[in-house]
């Protein structure tokens, strides 16, 4: 993916963040949890991309 659909996509999502953060009927602590979880998802999202992706995530062992 190219730096700049990478910006678009990063813009696209930070306007709806802040669209549904506008909305005036949803309770605080859903905005919250709403709010988390897209940034949580967005930072996993653009490390995959940065980082090539968690495809080497299930080679990994712990322990014996």
């Amino acid at each position: 993916m190219s730096l700049i659909s990478l910006v678009v996509v990063l813009i696209v999502v930070g306007v709806l963040l802040w669209a549904v953060n506008q909305i005036e009927q949803i309770d605080p602590k859903v905005k919250k949890i709403i709010n988390i979880l897209v940034i949580v998802v967005v930072v996993l999202w653009v490390a995959s991309q940065i980082l090539g992706g968690f495809g080497n995530l299930g080679t990994i062992r712990i322990g014996r």
